[in-house]
C-alpha cells in the first residue's frame, strides 16, 4: 500500500459525530491525515432518532475532514452501537468432500456464511460473525485451520445482532449525506483494536468504552472475543443527573462534570465551592463540589455494577489477568480508575488510542474519545489487506477474463488527476473496485502489462 491511499472512519455517536481520514506509511503505521467533528443532534443512546439532523451532522463532519485534508471522500467505514445490540454464541459444522485437499479460506468462508443464515429475533439482523476457535475432527483449540487436513470442520462463533431498522437508518443517513458505506462495524470491537494490545487480549481483559449515550463492554481471553454487551447509560445521563440535582442549565452541568467532577466524594472536597453565574436578574449560585461528586458517584457505581454483572455472566471473571481498560470520552472522569478498582477488585487503566498510529500531528487524536474512530480506520485497512490477499490468491483466474465495471474509490484528491494515470485507472477490473480502489500504481502497471 502506498502512502497516497486513504481510509475514512465515521463514528456516529450520541454527543458527537466524528470523521477521520487515515493512511498507512511505509512502516505500516497509521497516520491520521485529518479530523472532522460535528455536534450530534439526532442520535439518542447510540440510535438515530432524527434522520435530517443526523444527515446534517454527518455532512458537516465529513466536509470538515475533506477541507482539512484536501481530499474528496466517497466511501466510509461506519460504527454501530446502541442498546439494541445483542450477542450470542453458536457452533457451525461442515463436512468436507475431498480430505486430500488442505482446508482453505473458502472452507472457513462457507462456515461463516452458514452462520449468517441463522434465525434471529424478529426485527433483528446479523451484523458481524466472529470465529472464536476451530475444531478439526474433534481436535479443539485450533485458531487458524488453513493448510490443515480433516473431514469435519467445526467452529465456535460469536455473533453480533442488531435491529434491522437501526442499521437501515444508519445506511440511509450516510447515503442521504452523499456518501457510500463500505461496512458496518461494532464500535466496541473497533475501540478494542485501537487501545488493547495482543498481549492483553491473550491474557484476558475487559474493554469498557464509556460514550455519551451508552457504555460498551467487550471481553477478550486467549486472544478471542468472548462476550459483548451494550449498557444503555453513558456520560450524558450523568450530565442530566447534575442538571436535576444542582438545578442548573445543561451546558453548565456538562462544564461542572468535566472541570470539577469526581467519581469519588473524598474528604478533601468538603469545603470546596464553585460559584456559577445566575440567570438574568438572579443571584449567583454556589455548588458544593462534594455534593457534585456524590451525584456523579451514584450513577457511576450503577454503571460499574452493570459492567461487573456482565463480567460474571461471561464466565471469565477469574481469567482476566489484563484487568479492565477504560476508554471513550467518559473515561476521563477524575478518580474513575480508583472507583473501578475498588468495586471490581481488578486492575484498571485508561486506554489511549496511540499504540497503532504514528506520533499524531493533531494532538486531540490522543484523547480516548477518538478510540472508536481510530479503530474503524484499523478495521478498514484490515479489510483492504484481506481483499488484496484474496486478489493475489485468485490473480491467475482474473487475468484470463477480467470483468469490466465502473471503478469506485474511497477517496480522491480534489485536484485534477494526470491524464496518463486516469487512463490506467479506467482499465481496472471490478475486483479492483471490490478492494476499494486502493491498489497502488505498481499493481496497476503490472495488471495492464499482463492484459
Amino acid at each position: 500500500m502506498s502512502t497516497s491511499e486513504y481510509i475514512v472512519g465515521l463514528d456516529i455517536g450520541t454527543t458527537k459525530i466524528c470523521a477521520m481520514v487515515g493512511r498507512k506509511n511505509e512502516h505500516g503505521k497509521i497516520e491520521i491525515v485529518s479530523i472532522g467533528r460535528a455536534e450530534s443532534l439526532g442520535v439518542m443512546r447510540g440510535t438515530i432518532a432524527n434522520i435530517d439532523k443526523t444527515v446534517d451532522s454527518i455532512k458537516k463532519a465529513l466536509q470538515d475532514a475533506e477541507d482539512n485534508s484536501n481530499i474528496k471522500i466517497k466511501n466510509v467505514y461506519v460504527g454501530i452501537a446502541g442498546q439494541h445490540i445483542k450477542s450470542l454464541q453458536h457452533r457451525g459444522i461442515i463436512t468436507r468432500d475431498n480430505t486430500d485437499n488442505e482446508i482453505s479460506r473458502d472452507d472457513i468462508k462457507r462456515l461463516s456464511d452458514d452462520m449468517r443464515r441463522l434465525v434471529v429475533n424478529p426485527g433483528d439482523r446479523i451484523i458481524q460473525v466472529l470465529p472464536q476457535e476451530f475444531i478439526i475432527d474433534n481436535e479443539p483449540g485450533i485458531k487458524d485451520p488453513v493448510g490443515m487436513c480433516g473431514v469435519r470442520l467445526e467452529a465456535n462463533f460469536h455473533i453480533i445482532t442488531g435491529q434491522i431498522s437501526a442499521a437501515q437508518n444508519i445506511i440511509k443517513c450516510v447515503e442521504k449525506a452523499g456518501y457510500k458505506m463500505i461496512d458496518m462495524i461494532l464500535e466496541p470491537l473497533a475501540s478494542a483494536d485501537a487501545v488493547l494490545s495482543d498481549e492483553e487480549k491473550e491474557a484476558g481483559v475487559v474493554l469498557v468504552d464509556i460514550g455519551g449515550g451508552t457504555t460498551d463492554v467487550a471481553i477478550f481471553q486467549d486472544g478471542i472475543i468472548r462476550h459483548t454487551h451494550v449498557i444503555p447509560f453513558g456520560g450524558n445521563i450523568i450530565t442530566e443527573d447534575i442538571k436535576d440535582g444542582c438545578q442548573v442549565l445543561r451546558h453548565v452541568a456538562e462544564a461542572l462534570k468535566i472541570h470539577e467532577g469526581s467519581a469519588i466524594a473524598s474528604d478533601d472536597l468538603d469545603n470546596k465551592i464553585v460559584t456559577i453565574p445566575g440567570l438574568r436578574g438572579k443571584q449567583q449560585k454556589e455548588i458544593s463540589v462534594k455534593n457534585l461528586a456524590h451525584i456523579i458517584n451514584a450513577r457511576m457505581e450503577e454503571i460499574i455494577a452493570d459492567v461487573e454483572h456482565e463480567i460474571h455472566i461471561s464466565g471469565y471473571r477469574n481469567k482476566l489477568i489484563g484487568g479492565i481498560v477504560l476508554t471513550g470520552g467518559g473515561s476521563q472522569l477524575k478518580n474513575l480508575v480508583q472507583l473501578v478498582q475498588y468495586m471490581t477488585g481488578l486492575d484498571a487503566r485508561i486506554g489511549y488510542p496511540t499504540e497503532h498510529i504514528v506520533t499524531p500531528k493533531i494532538d486531540e487524536v490522543k484523547h480516548p474519545m477518538y478510540s472508536t474512530c481510530i479503530g474503524l480506520l484499523m478495521k478498514g485497512f484490515e479489510d483492504y489487506e484481506n481483499k488484496y490477499e484474496e486478489y493475489k490468491r485468485t490473480n491467475s483466474s482474473l487475468q484470463n477474463n477480467p470483468p469490466k465495471t465502473e471503478e469506485s474509490e474511497t477517496v480522491e484528491p480534489k485536484t485534477e488527476k494526470p491524464k496518463n494515470k486516469e487512463k490506467s485507472k479506467s482499465s481496472l477490473s471490478s475486483f479492483y473496485q471490490s478492494i476499494l480502489g486502493f491498489l497502488n500504481d505498481d499493481d496497476v502497471d503490472d495488471f495492464n502489462k499482463k492484459n
